[in-house]
């Protein structure tokens, strides 16, 4: 058995609202092994991108955070930010429910993945260009020359998320945390980014935590499920 990627164990948030700690997520726990799909479960409000983001330390100001989160044995709460700027991206990277507005409209995807890449490795131009346009060709763009060069909105609902998706294996990192990445998919394109998921899972051995409302979703991809 291998050691685990993440681990969680009484994980707390509450926000300060009016006066008054609100909260949000109340005791979690749980640990994920490389190479293995946990799916976090519940209806809207319950807390699932919370919990996401929190692991992140990617919450707004007026939340606070308890208990202890470790990914690679490493506590992650309370962390410094240069610890923290590591971790994102390159050991632990983020994929959002919505491409068109996580991803930077003034920007190509080709730049963006670059940029990732630069902030953590020593790479040139023309090196961290050539690394790109293999991602992109890694999860299947159309015309991955031509798409590199392409700006958000000229991509499709389901090509946007490819290039999330390319943008958060830049690093391969350990875990992906990904946040309801279909939800804004109809159904076929939906089935082509959980295969996607599925063999670069297979490819990296790369942990993913889940979050979803979609029990389709989850009976496709998950090990566990966390309610």
């Amino acid at each position: 058995m291998s050691k685990p990627i993440l681990e969680i164990a009484g994980f707390n948030v509450d926000f300060w609202v009016d006066g008054v700690w609100y909260p949000a997520v109340i005791d979690m726990n749980l640990s994920l092994e490389p190479g293995k799909v946990t799916a976090i479960v519940g209806e809207s409000g319950s807390g699932k991108s919370t919990t996401a983001l929190g692991l992140m330390s990617l919450l707004a100001s007026n939340a606070r955070m308890s208990g202890s989160v470790k990914v690679k044995e490493q506590e992650m709460l309370n962390a410094k930010a240069v610890t923290l700027r590591h971790f994102r991206g390159k050991e632990v990277a983020y994929i959002f429910q919505e491409p068109m507005t996580a991803l930077n409209p003034v920007y190509t995807i080709g730049f963006q993945i670059m940029e990732t890449l630069r902030n953590h490795f020593d790479m040139g131009p023309h090196q961290a260009h050539a690394r790109a346009l293999e991602l992109i060709t890694m999860v299947d763009i159309p015309d991955p020359e031509k798409s590199i060069n392409k700006y958000p909105h000229q991509l499709s609902g389901g090509q946007r998320q490819r290039a999330m998706i390319a943008q958060a294996l830049a690093c391969d990192p350990g875990l992906l945390v990904a946040d309801e990445p279909t939800t804004a998919l109809d159904v076929t394109v939906q089935a082509e980014i959980l295969d996607l998921m599925r063999d670069l899972k297979g490819k990296f051995n790369s942990a993913i935590l889940l979050i979803t409302h979609d029990m389709g979703v989850v009976a496709d991809m998950a090990d566990e499920i966390l309610v």
